[in-house]
């Protein structure tokens, strides 16, 4: 069992894909454990295992062997169904493209989860009210997503992730489509929900941005964890 403070543990976890026959060694044995409220950045070349890292993490795939702990609760003790519903309640996803649903209003893209979640309709109108106000787009409700900058419909996406209210957001590259200004602005603004809200934050990233910005920087090299340092430097 993990440290009670554990958000994330995983254990030994190794993945292996069979491409044409041949095994690819995507993670080669990781240990780590991640506590409430970090913000943290797993970094590392193309092909390191980042990516692999997170969709693991997130039980959107499943290991080779290791075992993976969210909150105290195993994951390949889940069933399906419980694996879903725990996804949608505690965990948040921040994507490199967006993933907006272009027909809905920003409104509506915001409200989604909830809705799987069945808040009702004035919770849910409230409380996307008060994120748009905490992202700086109040009064964007009814904008499209085409209607929007890059950087705003990222702001959405972040907006859309954390509306819930979940333990754990996960961003994979969620810079890599924005300039540098705007993707400062957008590390700041997660940063300062991270510190306001105590919601644990993992990116996945080659931006200097982020590893400028992040706490705890996980250096992967070849499936492996080369380097976990703190950073003195951030915030």
């Amino acid at each position: 069992m993990p440290e009670s403070k554990d958000v994330i543990s995983v254990k030994g976890i190794k993945k292996v894909y069979s491409g044409n026959g041949v095994p690819v060694h995507a993670l080669r044995g990781i240990d780590l454990a991640i506590r409430q409220g970090e913000f943290t950045a797993i970094v590392g070349p193309s092909g390191s295992g980042k990516t692999t890292f997170l969709n693991i993490i997130s039980g959107l795939d499943s290991c080779s062997e290791g075992e993976v702990w969210l909150n105290g609760k195993l994951l390949s003790g889940m069933s399906g169904r419980e694996l879903s519903d725990y996804r949608r309640d505690s965990i948040g996803f921040v994507f490199q493209a967006y993933n907006l649903i272009p027909v809905l209003t920003v409104e509506e893209n915001i409200e989604y989860v909830m809705l799987l979640q069945g808040v009702s309709k004035k919770d849910r109108r409230r409380r996307v009210s008060d994120i748009l106000d905490m992202i700086g787009l109040a009064g964007f409700e009814h904008r499209l997503p085409p209607q929007l900058s890059g950087g705003q419909q990222q702001r959405v996406a972040v907006a859309r992730a954390m509306v819930s209210g979940p333990a754990i957001i996960l961003a994979d590259e969620p810079t890599a489509n924005l300039d540098s200004a705007t993707s400062g602005a957008l590390l700041d603004m997660m940063h300062d929900l991270n510190l306001k809200t105590g919601m644990t934050f993992v990116f996945s990233t080659h931006d200097e941005n982020v590893m400028g910005r992040a706490q705890r920087l996980i250096t992967l090299r070849d499936g492996r964890i080369y380097q976990e340092r703190d950073n003195p430097v951030a915030g």
